[in-house]
């Protein structure tokens, strides 16, 4: 067990390795240590010994390459034994040599703890990855904590805007390593002025961003250290992509561990970029860290694809100090976006202009209003004031690139006036107490009246935004009680606060309400405060591809439909193919199929989905997914929603086969089957089958009347979960009109 004096020296000493000069780690470790002797000389010793390792390391490493000569030798001497351990302690890191199936070809990155190398794997496929490998040295308990988290959070997550975890393993001395998705790209900023983008194509590659990140908090996870080298730019099929890296000082925000051992941040131990962190992040206090952190950071790099510059000058950051660092990101206010301009060189100003090929007056007007409040709300010192979700800072972005009213607007005079006593309290007692003195020695009416009028006309101009604030205010009230309530699983109550009151915007501040009602109130067969629900959140998830989002977008569907709002429905499956329509994953893919094609549809929409249908048919010649074979969970769900296409194509022999290809499959779900036998009866009757369509939805009916009696429950992946169940009573009710009550249309 590590004591706490010792704790404290090694939270101290990585920090510190991330100073690259000697001025700024002498500055951090005089403000860390605070006057503590034993501390600062233990740090030092380990920041000494530090230096003698990657020296030792670096001599041998060019001491003990092969040549013709030392190969003739013979290292049978005992006295060598050490000096062959060290060859192989740092062979393995040395370029051409094999980790695992992986040949290191270079050197691409480097933090204080571990090396990120370029990497060759020639089996099963031949492809270039990232490996990510701890240094030598560095291998403590802590830092194999930190490292275990970051793989196990980049393993976490799905998302074309964020780089893989392709692998892991260890070492044959047991030095962990993950392997990651090549990134080729270069940093955000940096992409966009080389490549002169103009604001509105900076701001759609900031909005890809935005879904990474709400991608990471949907999973449980904060970056805390958002900054243009964390996100690169790649091209794929010629079209520029953001791609997220690094969650090297991520932190889970769910119950769920990212690694079984211990691991937090010490207390005054100052993780992330200063010209990046959040004010609370900065305050290292008692305060926790939530995903709005990650908001505050999105909102800096915003500012500076905007105009070029941060906030808060990095380089004047770390030269005032730690204390007057930390004072600055928590109590100064930062300039808006426009305003910043004006601060620049005549040289510097024409140059940020021609990097967004505008000229530099016009690009002042551009940033005037809207997206100034944007970025001035991202950047709030307080939190409850930020943007609430990444995808929310993301639509308000959207809806200014379609010239839409944002949700960030001009706060009220009366809050600016209070920001401005808080940061003046002695100027604005002086000037109250030479006020007070002079309305009583003056002692005159019309001064009074002046004032009372004066106050007046102010009021009446800031009521409506007073209002509306706090109409929002109350709102976001409500929504925090409510998650509240669902946590603590008191749902009937959660549902009886928002009810009625529920909409897109509110969600935005109470996503996490949405979900968990949307289940509770479809279970007891309210379908119509299901479809509400469930609505809202399929408008939040309008800029969300994920696969969460498309199972968001089932449960809506099967509710419209319970609902028997045909209207609803037709409108939702056609946003549904517009919103997912160009997506490249067979899941994603096939879902949307299924989600458009649970009524009858016209052939304009079944010619938009064909795409999807053919890129979930081609997923089965896939190496991946012929590897996987019969157990593969998604395989079987894709010939379903195949099966379902087919059919409303009229295909009905190929719907057929299909159908009895996902019952091939070892990993049987009952609410896929009772779909599944629904489909063959629905196109064994338009075959003229009679006998076989019978016998197909008396297998259907008995399956889904069997479960119905018993109740539905919420689920799981095995049994199936409460929409699959909905989804097939729908297909069975529908074979029941066709077979009971309509002759065949086909022979």
């Amino acid at each position: 067990m590590i004591d706490a004096s010792t704790q404290r020296a090694e939270d101290v000493f990585y920090s510190a390795l991330e100073m690259k000069s000697v001025a700024a780690r002498r500055t951090f470790l005089e403000q860390a240590c605070a006057g503590d002797s034993h501390l600062l000389a233990a740090v030092e010793k380990m920041l000494a010994s530090q230096a003698a390792v990657e020296q030792f390391f670096l001599e041998s490493s060019a001491a003990l390459k092969p040549s013709a000569e030392m190969c003739q030798q013979s290292l049978a001497s005992a006295a060598n034994s050490e000096i062959q351990h060290a060859e192989e302690l740092s062979v393995d890191e040395e370029l051409g040599k094999q980790i695992g199936p992986y040949k290191l070809l270079q050197k691409i990155g480097e933090g204080g703890c571990g090396v990120v190398y370029m990497a060759e794997q020639e089996m099963p496929v031949r492809r270039r990855v990232a490996l990510k490998i701890i240094k030598l040295g560095m291998d403590t308990k802590n830092v194999i904590a930190r490292f275990e988290a970051e793989r196990q959070a980049l393993a976490m997550m799905d998302h074309p805007n964020i780089a893989r975890v392709l692998d892991a393993g260890a070492t044959e001395i047991g030095r962990p390593y993950f392997v990651m998705e090549l990134v080729r790209g270069v940093k955000i900023t940096t992409y966009c002025d080389e490549s002169c983008l103009d604001t509105r194509r900076r701001l759609d590659l900031f909005i890809q961003v935005c879904h990474a990140i709400q991608h990471a908090h949907q999973k449980g996870i904060i970056h805390r250290d958002i900054k243009p080298s964390n996100v690169l730019v790649t091209m794929l099929d010629g079209q520029p992509m953001p791609k997220v890296i690094d969650f090297g000082i991520a932190k889970a925000t769910s119950g769920e561990r990212l690694t079984d051992k211990t691991i937090f941040t010490a207390y005054e131990q100052f993780v992330g970029t200063p010209a990046y962190m959040s004010p609370e992040q900065a305050q290292m206090s008692a305060l926790d860290i939530d995903t709005r952190s990650d908001i505050y950071s999105l909102g800096v790099l915003l500012y500076e694809l905007l105009i070029g510059k941060t906030p808060f000058d990095q380089k004047e950051l770390l030269e005032s100090g730690l204390d007057q660092m930390r004072r600055t990101l928590r109590e100064q206010e930062p300039h808006r976006p426009s305003t910043k301009l004006d601060g620049l060189r005549l040289d510097e100003l024409t140059q940020t202009a021609v990097h967004r090929r505008v000229e530099a007056p016009k690009l002042k007007l551009l940033l005037r209003g809207d997206l100034d409040w944007v970025v001035m709300k991202a950047l709030e010192k307080d939190r409850n004031r930020r943007y609430q979700t990444a995808n929310g800072l993301g639509m308000d972005v959207q809806r200014y690139l379609n010239n839409e009213p944002v949700v960030a607007r001009s706060p009220s005079r009366w809050y600016r006036f209070q920001k401005l006593v808080r940061r003046n309290k002695i100027t604005f007692i002086a000037a109250a107490l030479v006020s007070a003195a002079l309305i009583i020695g003056l002692g005159t009416s019309t001064q009074l009246f002046f004032k009372e009028r004066e106050l007046r006309r102010a009021a009446e101009q800031g009521r409506a935004n007073e209002t509306l604030l706090r109409q929002q205010a109350e709102m976001r009230e409500k929504m925090a009680q409510a998650i509240l309530l669902v946590e603590q699983n008191r749902l009937e109550e959660a549902d009886q606060l928002v009810g009625g009151a529920a909409s897109a915007d509110t969600a935005l501040v109470g996503e996490a309400v949405f979900r968990p009602l949307g289940d509770w109130v479809a279970l007891q067969g309210r379908w119509q405060r299901a479809a509400e629900y469930l609505s809202i959140l399929v408008k939040v998830d309008q800029f969300e591809t994920s696969e969460i989002s498309t199972l968001d977008h089932t449960k809506c569907a099967v509710a419209l439909i319970e609902l028997n709002d045909r209207t609803a429905y037709e409108v939702f499956r056609r946003d549904t193919v517009k919103q997912f329509g160009n997506t490249t994953d067979p899941i994603i893919a096939e879902r949307t199929v299924k989600n458009s094609l649970l009524l009858p549809a016209d052939k304009n929409l079944l010619n938009s989905l064909a795409p999807l249908a053919d890129l979930a048919a081609k997923s089965f010649s896939f190496p991946e997914n012929a590897a996987t074979g019969n157990n593969s969970w998604m395989m079987p769900w894709r010939c379903l929603s195949l099966a379902l296409m087919e059919y409303r194509r009229g295909n009905f022999p190929v719907a057929i086969d299909w159908c009895n290809r996902c019952l091939t499959y070892n990993n049987d779900s009952p609410p896929r089957a009772a779909s599944v036998y629904a489909i063959l009866a629905l196109a064994y009757h338009q075959l003229g089958q009679t006998e076989n369509a019978r016998t197909q939805l008396t297998q259907s009916r008995e399956m889904i009347d069997n479960k119905f009696k018993a109740g539905l429950t919420f689920g799981d992946g095995a049994q199936g979960f409460w929409f699959d169940w909905v989804l097939g009573q729908i297909l069975e009710r529908e074979a029941g009109a066709n077979i009971e009550g309509a002759p065949p249309t086909a022979k």
